[in-house]
């Protein structure tokens, strides 16, 4: 059966060093024993030179680990911290620098490789003509954002231009996790990556954003746009009941609701998909495939952060017909990115 991973990461040489050379946060900080990603004061990540050398690998080293799990295709876009964590001008520069390197990559390895294009929102007409350039003239398939813009959410009027241009190119954004934005970050701070990072504040901060998304008409206007989730949909198929709350209960003050068209669950399920990505889990697994169905779910792995063989064993494993496998394997991929 044909596997298509939907999030894998890798890093240019040239972002890498970017981020050594910071002095702000986020950078890299390396001595003889090892990497640290420095989000913040007391939010640091300790990695291997190994693992770093995973994401600058887009050649024979990758491709070997993709065959020995059976991956046809891995969808590549930049690791965290991704553009928008900078000045306006520093993010859409390295925007694109990052996106005319991925694109030579996917062109040495088109049967291999797909492109998401980095994109610095902070500039948001930039980053909607980054956009276009990127899948009118480097060939990419969409674009990944790390959730807030330096602190700001993108349901802000002034940020939807990109959603507008997403839509009239009828190219997917895959909405990616982040550390919580500065004015909600000091209670996950104060215990570190633990609290901030996968285990809890990635999927809080994401499934937030999600829902101001929604609330604030971005779909009303914008019908036809195709937003990707990772991580079986950040926690929101298991909150479908409540998150319609306000629709559901009869003594709820209509006035009290956001103005839109349906309810928030009903817009997930026409606008959004959710990929498997670092959710080898069976009970979420058959939350997320009840609530949506094999329509809108896409394997990925989440690679490196998650072992590629570990993710396709999962999914290979759940008590869905193979019909549907094929539909999350590679068919609704394909779909999405309108592959032949």
């Amino acid at each position: 059966m044909k596997k298509i991973d939907f999030e894998a990461h890798f890093y240019t040489a040239e972002y890498a060093n970017y981020l050594r050379t910071r002095k702000d946060m986020p950078r890299e900080e390396v001595d003889q024993t090892c990497i640290r990603m420095v989000y913040g004061p007391n939010i640091v990540v300790p990695r291997s030179f190994a693992f770093e050398n995973k994401f600058l690998d887009l050649g024979v080293g990758r491709l070997e680990e993709m065959d020995a799990a059976g991956i046809d295709i891995q969808v590549l876009s930049l690791a965290l911290p991704g553009c928008n964590e900078f000045e306006a001008s520093e993010g859409t520069a390295l925007a694109k620098q990052t996106n005319d390197e991925l694109s030579k990559v996917v062109n040495k390895y088109p049967d291999r490789f797909i492109g998401l294009a980095a994109l610095a929102p902070q500039d948001p007409s930039g980053a909607a003509n980054e956009l276009e350039r990127a899948v009118k003239e480097l060939g990419l398939r969409g674009a990944k954002i790390d959730s807030h813009a330096r602190g700001e959410y993108l349901d802000d009027k002034k940020y939807w231009g990109i959603f507008e241009k997403a839509e009239s190119l009828d190219v997917p954004i895959y909405i990616h996790p982040t550390i919580p934005s500065p004015s909600i970050l000091k209670p996950y701070a104060d215990y570190g990556m633990p609290l901030a990072g996968a285990a809890f504040g990635f999927a809080a901060e994401t499934a937030l954003h999600v829902m101001r998304l929604i609330y604030s008409g971005l779909f009303d206007k914008y019908p036809g746009l195709k937003i990707v989730l990772g991580h079986l949909g950040e926690g929101l198929p298991f909150w479908f009941y409540r998150i319609d709350f306000s629709w559901l209960k009869p003594w709820i003050d209509e006035g009290l609701r956001p103005k839109i068209a349906k309810k928030p669950s009903e817009y997930i399920q026409s606008n959004f998909t959710v990929t498997t990505s670092g959710m080898s889990f069976l009970p979420a697994f058959l939350c997320s495939y009840l609530v949506l169905g094999a329509d809108k779910i896409a394997f990925s792995v989440d690679y490196p952060y998650e072992a590629s063989e570990e993710a396709v064993k999962s999914l290979e494993s759940m008590p869905v017909c193979d019909s549907d496998k094929e539909k999350i394997f590679h068919l609704n991929a394909e779909r999405l990115f309108k592959l032949s």
